[in-house]
Order: structure tokens, then C-alpha cells, then sequence
């Protein structure tokens, strides 16, 4: 996180089918939002809402369920087109590193901004979280948001699958990884002036 370099953690829930089938024409719609925009190292705002999918407006049984979330809060959240425009307002001066854990958060914005004939709001750098941590610590398979907070024996933060939840969480685990990167890099090798004295070598043969 050095100098002005803007990082956002995001993260999206999504629509899901009723079943493991999904219908005709059926695709996952972001219908909520967490943010967390970092800069110097400190977190100068947090963003949240509940987002209206356009293509699949009511909300599956089991996708209230599995997000404990209701068709009403859905139903008073921003509109796709409003949530573009929050998400390019971090990147009107200089393009954001979007960081989030998977791939699929991005994958979904993507393919959202196509059905609804959208730009992409980001233009700068993204970076998967959690494939750095499966790299990092030689895993052989991805570990979830909340078990690799876990392994570190921190406490996730707030409720598991609320957006902005995750994207603290996110962020807090990205600052455990990078402390851990920082504390394993090889220190630098000593020079001969760390080694010995030299202004006392010098004063011995100046006198």
C-alpha cells in the first residue's frame, strides 16, 4: 500500500436458481455490495447496499435463505446503472486495485455489465486474495474467506455472506498476509561499513 495507490476490497452477493438447474436464461446478478476503499493504509470509506437484479427481479426461496436476506430490502436497494456509477466514482482520477477473495465477484460484474450493454467500471490493476494465500502458504486447494481468517486465529468480521462484512474481512486478512510477505522477505545482505567501523579505521591511520 504505498503512496497514493487506492486499493478497494470488494465484495457481491449474488442471485442463485431455485435449484441446481438453473432456468432459461438464468445468470447470477450482484444484489449487494460492500467496499472498502484503502489509501496509505487507512480506510477512508466504506460503501454498502442492497442492489435490484433486472433480469430475475424476485429473489429464489433458497437464495433468501442461504444469504438470510428478503425480497423487500432487495426491492429498496440502488439499481444496477447506480451501482456502476459508485463504482467508477473510485476510479475518476487514477485506476483502483480492486482486491477480492475469488475470482467470481469479478467475473459476475463483468458479465452484468454485458447483459445490460454497461461498460466496466475498473480499468486499473485486480488481484484475487485467495489465490495469493493458496500460493503463500502452498496450498492445494482455496481456502474460504472465513476458515483462512481462522487459521491466522483471528474472528472474521460481522455476519459470513454480508457484503461489506466480507470486504472488512477481506481486507483484514490482506493485512496478515502482507505483514507475513514483509517478515519473510530475505533482510538485505550487510555491507562492510555495517560490519565495521570505519571512521575508527580511519582515525587509526590518521593519527
Amino acid at each position: 500500500m504505498e503512496g497514493q495507490e487506492r486499493l478497494l476490497f470488494i465484495d457481491f452477493e449474488f442471485t442463485m436458481p431455485e435449484g441446481k438447474a438453473n432456468p432459461k436464461g438464468f445468470y447470477p446478478e450482484i444484489i449487494e455490495v460492500g467496499i472498502v476503499s484503502v489509501r496509505n493504509h487507512k480506510v477512508e470509506e466504506q460503501f454498502s447496499s442492497y442492489v435490484r437484479p433486472v433480469r430475475f427481479p424476485l429473489l429464489s426461496e433458497r437464495c433468501k435463505t442461504f444469504l438470510q436476506i428478503s425480497q423487500a430490502k432487495i426491492d429498496e436497494g440502488i439499481s444496477f446503472s447506480e451501482l456502476l456509477t459508485t463504482l467508477n466514482k473510485y476510479n475518476e482520477h487514477s485506476p483502483a486495485t480492486v482486491i477480492t477473495w475469488g475470482n467470481m465477484d469479478m467475473k459476475v460484474l463483468r458479465q452484468n455489465c454485458q447483459m445490460n450493454n454497461e461498460l466496466f467500471p475498473f480499468s486499473g490493476k485486480s488481484r484475487d486474495l485467495s489465490m495469493e494465500y493458496k500460493k503463500f502458504f502452498g496450498d492445494r486447494n482455496q481456502t474460504g474467506l472465513w476458515k483462512a481468517v481462522e487459521e491466522y486465529g483471528k474472528k472474521a468480521t460481522g455476519k459470513h455472506h454480508c457484503a461489506l462484512d466480507d470486504a472488512l474481512t477481506t481486507y483484514n486478512l490482506f493485512k496478515l498476509v502482507e505483514e507475513d510477505k514483509r517478515y519473510l522477505q530475505k533482510p538485505t545482505p550487510p555491507t562492510i561499513g555495517d560490519r565495521i567501523d570505519l571512521s575508527k579505521v580511519l582515525n587509526k591511520y590518521a593519527t
